[in-house]
């Protein structure tokens, strides 16, 4: 599956020594958060699920073969079996059920005889960007790539924004997660999900930045692109008076400054250092791949349940009881 025009239109003007780029169909969604709250079903907020289908609501630690307990993953690399996981998310750029794409950059812009290597993540390796509780600037800058994008068309990437958009987004409103690109070297995880991993010391990926003495190991730029379909609230007329935006998360954020995202590891083998060390740009010939139509072919039965109304309900199929206080984003 080759990208498309419009996909290639989005990094116009910029080179990367190394870029993986999938679409990523959704498994399904529903009320768990095996990341920041495992074991609790229903979670406090609706999620789409992505990639492997052994995901569950626990997710034990200890279990670091994802692979092989996985059956498929609705990812277009065969050999992840990764989980990700969003706030809900209705579009995909390449007529994959909802869902997000995704990368990975291997290598910073504009330098294709780069000789800095990233780092595959490890197997058990997880990760968390954000903070679900930050209504403030101040608050979000130690995020500094999570953004939104004002979609002019599906092709538009810039200027990005650190709150939601404050304007009518003609092809809807895109939230860019990107995590960070430093790890400790030792440790898979963290209590919050985030200390064992750092943005560079200065600077971004991008640009090379260096990463801390205190994590030294430089992994590739993880990046979620996923696309709300706002198109529905784009009549000025339905916009308060007062010139703010309509849009609120489904945690009570009217900001955009609590976006986040999730992350546990799971490429087979290492299939992914493999790509990495190919330094391919999109077209990457030791990534295998599967069809849009197998990727929306692998899903997961949802694993709550929930009373609503008096009715018992698979969360999979009430998204919109609890994220959309309209309009809202969950």
């Amino acid at each position: 599956m080759r990208p498309t025009a419009s996909a290639l239109l989005a990094l116009a003007g910029q080179s990367y020594a190394g870029l993986i780029r999938m679409g990523c169909s959704q498994l399904n969604i529903q009320r768990i958060d095996p990341l920041v709250t495992p074991g609790v079903a229903p979670s406090p907020h609706m999620h789409q699920l992505i990639g492997g289908n052994s995901l569950n609501i626990t997710m034990d630690p200890s279990n670091h073969d994802l692979p092989s307990l996985s059956m498929c993953t609705s990812c277009q690399a065969v050999d992840d079996f990764s989980n990700y996981w969003t706030a809900l998310a209705p579009l995909g750029f390449e007529g994959q059920t909802g869902g997000m794409t995704v990368y990975y950059m291997t290598g910073q812009l504009a330098d294709l005889n780069q000789t800095n290597k990233a780092t595959a993540f490890k197997p058990g390796f997880r990760m968390f960007v954000g903070d679900i509780n930050a209504r403030t600037l101040e608050e979000a800058l130690p995020y500094r790539q999570l953004t939104f994008t004002c979609l002019e068309e599906m092709s538009t990437r810039w200027p990005e924004t650190k709150y939601l958009p404050t304007k009518p987004c003609p092809a809807g409103i895109m939230a860019n997660v990107r995590f960070p690109t430093c790890w400790d070297g030792v440790n898979l995880d963290s209590p919050n999900h985030m200390d064992h991993v750092s943005y560079p010391e200065s600077g971004t990926f991008e640009s090379q930045g260096p990463c801390p003495s205190t994590h030294p190991v430089r992994l590739p730029q993880l990046m979620y692109e996923v696309v709300f379909d706002t198109k529905p609230f784009n009549d000025p007329a339905d916009w308060p008076e007062d010139g703010s935006q309509p849009f609120v998360w489904s945690f009570s954020d009217k900001t955009g400054y609590g976006t986040h995202g999730d992350y546990v590891f799971g490429w087979k083998d290492d299939a992914l250092q493999k790509i990495i060390d190919e330094r391919c740009y999109v077209d990457c010939k030791t990534m295998k791949t599967q069809s849009i139509e197998q990727m929306k072919a692998c899903t997961l039965e949802p694993q709550v349940v929930e009373d609503i109304d008096g009715c018992k309900s698979r969360s999979q199929i009430v998204p919109h009881r609890d994220p959309v206080v309209v309009p809202q984003l969950n």
